[in-house]
């Protein structure tokens, strides 16, 4: 089963045993799951490839198992560790150090940790470079790391450097206890001019890499208030209740007003242009949260950095 062609799925150890009694009657891809582990969908994965066979031939993922056939499975290999390179970064400020947090001010081409296909610089790399302890909880690239923010977007984060703060955060993020403030230019005028969006978001069904409002995606809210309009564009104050992947980007485009220079989300190019912007017009102006150690309430803003500001400062003067 060499799985040429094929999704890189398999690759790795190679098991063989008969299939236990109690998963009489399961569809392959739910007996493989239950017996090595895996998510449902990486079950179906394997078998779609050709990874899996029951007494020696290739069945689809709905085929049912009967107890004691002989079942061959190539499962996923290890995925490779990603290396945390101590990095310097110019431009991540860090607002306040003490010893359970760190709270940076991120700049833009920054991912928040390391992650396959991104070769760029993170936040916890330059933390490190500059000295920082991080927490060690989490997935080894990902330590200390609480939420995140998009490459493109810039604005507030905090991290964890102890493992209770890691801990007490993860939670506090997870239970709607954090307040989020972004500001977002969007194109045109949002009507009303205050308003919640709430919607589901997953995976975009055709755009790999992409999210969207689909039926059955997780919860997702969105608050947001106009705090400046101009002609083509519209200033925002956007408040989440949650904290999906590109909320804010999906939510404001699935009301066709897309964040200015957000391309992906299908944002105006010769509006983007005109304005000198190369990325979304997103940033995290202010986090509230209750402190891991002491629970007092504290509040990080961050300024509009440059590029922003500037294409908020060519709409003023042409409106």
């Amino acid at each position: 089963m060499s799985g040429s062609g094929g999704p890189l799925v398999g690759g790795g150890d190679r098991r063989a045993l008969p299939v236990p009694d109690g998963l009489d009657g399961l569809r392959l891809d739910a007996a493989i799951a239950r017996m090595f582990g895996l998510s449902r969908t990486a079950a179906a994965a394997l078998v779609d490839a050709g990874y899996a066979s029951v007494n020696g031939t290739v069945r689809g993922r709905s085929d049912r198992v009967t107890g004691g056939a002989w079942l061959d499975v190539e499962l996923p290999a290890a995925p490779r560790p990603v290396q945390l390179e101590a990095t310097p970064v110019p431009g991540l400020e860090v607002i306040h150090d003490d010893g359970d947090i760190v709270v940076v001010s991120k700049p833009v081409g920054v991912a928040a940790h390391p992650a396959p296909g991104f070769g760029g610089p993170t936040v916890i790399g330059g933390l490190a470079a500059a000295g920082y302890s991080i927490a060690t909880s989490g997935a080894a690239e990902r330590q200390g790391i609480v939420h995140r923010l998009d490459v493109g977007t810039t604005g507030v984060m905090v991290v964890a450097k102890s493992e209770h703060a890691y801990t007490v955060l993860k939670r506090a993020f997870r239970e709607r206890e954090v307040e989020k403030i972004y500001r977002a230019l969007v194109q045109g005028h949002p009507d009303p001019s205050s308003g919640t969006v709430d919607a589901p978001i997953d995976r975009h069904p055709r755009k790999p890499g992409l999210f969207a409002v689909v039926a059955d995606g997780k919860p997702s809210v969105t608050h947001y208030d106009t705090d400046e309009a101009f002609r083509a564009a519209s200033l925002l104050s956007v408040r989440l209740e949650t904290g999906r992947t590109h909320q804010i980007r999906v939510h404001m485009s699935a009301l066709r007003h897309p964040c200015v220079g957000d391309l992906s989300y299908g944002a105006d190019p010769v509006l983007a242009s005109r304005l000198g912007l190369a990325r979304q017009w997103l940033h995290a102006a202010r986090l509230s949260f209750a402190h891991p150690r002491d629970g007092r309430w504290m509040t990080f803003t961050s300024p509009d950095p440059a590029d922003l500001a500037g294409a908020v400062s060519l709409l003023r003067q042409q409106s």
